[in-house]
């Protein structure tokens, strides 16, 4: 096991979206003493593990990249994970990142040595120290498993769609698709074109729009490389076209009522089946819980390999599923597309400040302040934090916001040769407050459940507006929120 004294700078957990965009942000600073933590042996975050048939983005590919790092030659409207994985390689490799990256480190604890104003990171291969700690583990990293009597009692093959296993051969096989969200949507179309018979157990169904996918013609990525301005405002307009749905979504939810029309009419077109067709229809008011977009989820409902169950399970078996109506469904293997920990996530157990655990600071609810600091943790920074999610645009926009928040932060501790750094408790608090009774507005308090929300119903997923706002909020860096101490 190794283990280091010398004491960085910084050290950023993550290489992701948002530790890449934080590693730039530090080399950009003249910060050379820093390191990058990542549990696995490659970068890319969500888009390195989500390997899945099928996987890509719901986000346009402009849109969904970094503002200083375009590319100007994405094949397809939409981005697909090997794309999107090849692009954030060639940013750690464009901005020499690769050299202050530790791989297959996974972090074990982050705690604060309160003597030293330092936070110590153990990780499966060792110790390091650092003076700041930022978090880069992105808010759907640690995949969420289903919590039914008897699942480790299946005898046969079973994986996360986070952790999809390729070297299990599915063609001909019995396969049961826990799950019915966002990335089944992508897997089983894909599955029905090998697997021998595919049943999908459906919890509560999703609101689906058409996905308006089509590959750029050369024309347009000629245009988009070499007409000045082209590329930045064909990502202009896509932003502006995401941002309108904020006008549902927080200000005026009845206004979602027009939006769902088109949903609905998905389902009309593309299922003929009464039965299915009310099966796989919401009860709940489009946006309470994430759009999903896809052209071709409901015709693999309708595959004649496909069976859609929506009795909900009972238990599992050593040979496969019974529903709560007493069926029982036997399965070569079993697919877990049951989502990821956007709460109470895992790692909140991992870090511990001077007075306790986040988990324990979280108890009723993940908060921050800005999505970025937290009272009671000193120079610890999260970046995809509490409140900054997004139903209805790009997270990378709010990386960037983040990051250039946290170095505003690093550098105002800096120049007063600060200790440390921590919001004023008063301030979150205050800021907390406001948030939470603009969500009670939202589309998001209407009713349904969904990972936005913590078990105790407070909705700590999400941002309650225009990410302009943010953006506004990020930039006007007020020096009394936060409390620095010397040495």
């Amino acid at each position: 096991m190794n283990s280091t004294h010398q004491v960085q700078d910084v050290i950023v957990v993550g290489t992701g979206f948002a530790g890449l965009c934080m590693g730039i942000a530090l080399k950009q600073m003249g910060t050379e003493q820093f390191l990058l933590l990542e549990r696995a042996n490659e970068v890319g975050g969500t888009w390195r593990d989500n390997e899945y048939p099928g996987a890509a983005c719901d986000v346009p590919s402009h849109l969904y990249s970094l503002s200083f790092f375009p590319k100007a030659d994405w094949s397809r409207k939409y981005p697909t994970q090997p794309e999107l994985y090849a692009y954030l390689k060639g940013i750690a490799t464009e901005h020499q990142l690769y050299p202050h990256i530790r791989f297959n480190e996974n972090l074990i604890s982050a705690t604060y040595l309160e003597g030293q104003k330092l936070w110590q990171v153990t990780t499966t291969q060792g110790k390091y120290l650092a003076r700041s700690l930022i978090m880069g583990t992105g808010g759907l990293a640690e995949p969420k498993l289903p919590e039914i009597p008897g699942v480790e009692s299946f005898e046969g093959k079973t994986f996360h769609s986070a952790r999809w296993d390729h070297s299990y051969d599915l063609a001909g096989k019995r396969v049961a698709v826990i799950g019915s969200g966002a990335s089944a949507i992508q897997i089983v179309p894909e599955l029905v074109k090998q697997a021998g018979e595919v049943t999908v157990f459906q919890r509560t169904p999703n609101w689906i729009i058409p996905r308006l996918d089509r590959p750029y013609t050369r024309l347009e990525k000629a245009l988009f490389k070499y007409v000045p301005g082209a590329r930045r405002l064909h990502r202009t307009r896509i932003y502006w076209g995401h941002e309108a749905r904020v006008m549902g979504m927080v200000i005026h939810p009845a206004l979602m009522q027009a939006f769902q029309k088109i949903a609905e009419f998905h389902i009309k077109r593309q299922v003929k089946d009464q039965v299915l067709r009310q099966q796989v229809t919401p009860d709940y008011l489009i946006g309470c819980r994430r759009i999903l977009i896809s052209n071709n989820w409901y015709p693999a409902l309708q595959a004649n390999n496909c069976r859609l169950n929506t009795d909900g399970i009972r238990a599992i078996t050593a040979t496969g599923i019974v529903t709560a109506a007493g069926e029982t469904v036997d399965v070569d293997a079993m697919v877990f597309a049951t989502g990821f920990y956007a709460t109470e996530n895992p790692i909140a157990h991992c870090v511990t400040g001077p007075n306790n655990t986040l988990a324990e600071a979280w108890q009723d609810g993940e908060e921050a302040y800005l999505g970025t600091t937290i009272a009671g943790f000193p120079n610890l920074y999260m970046i995809i934090g509490p409140n900054t999610g997004l139903g209805h645009t790009s997270m990378i926009f709010m990386i960037e916001q983040q990051v250039k928040l946290i170095k505003k932060l690093l550098a105002h501790k800096a120049e007063h040769n600060a200790a440390t750094l921590a919001v004023k408790p008063s301030v979150q608090q205050a800021f907390n407050r406001k948030l939470q009774s603009r969500l009670q507005r939202s589309v998001w308090a209407t009713g349904c459940d969904s990972w936005y929300k913590h078990r105790n119903g407070k909705i700590t997923a999400l941002w309650p507006g225009f990410t302009f706002e943010f953006w506004w909020r990020t930039q006007q860096f007020n020096a009394q929120d936060y409390e620095l101490n010397s040495y």
